[in-house]
């Protein structure tokens, strides 16, 4: 749930602020596309010093990154019975 909402977040912020493709900011960090297309499905966990990364790439604070975040993840564990 989080990394979809991160992932959404992030696709937000390129197309908006920039217009920009995934290649466009892939380019910009010098990272590969398919990073990116699995941050912004959710599929890939991003590490706190990847976005922030991302998030100067994108002229962004981590503040500003997580403002429209406004209610908690809670996680629920899955029970292995």
């Amino acid at each position: 749930m989080l990394q979809k909402a991160i992932g959404k977040r992030v696709k937000e912020l390129r197309i908006v602020k920039f217009d920009w493709n995934q290649e466009q900011l892939a380019d910009r960090l010098g990272w590969d596309r398919t990073f990116i297309s699995r941050v912004e499905t959710g599929q890939q966990n991003i590490t706190i010093q990847k976005l922030n990364e991302l998030c100067n790439g994108l002229n962004v604070t981590l503040k500003d990154f997580f403002s429209t975040f406004d209610t908690p993840f809670i996680e629920e564990k899955e029970d292995d019975e």
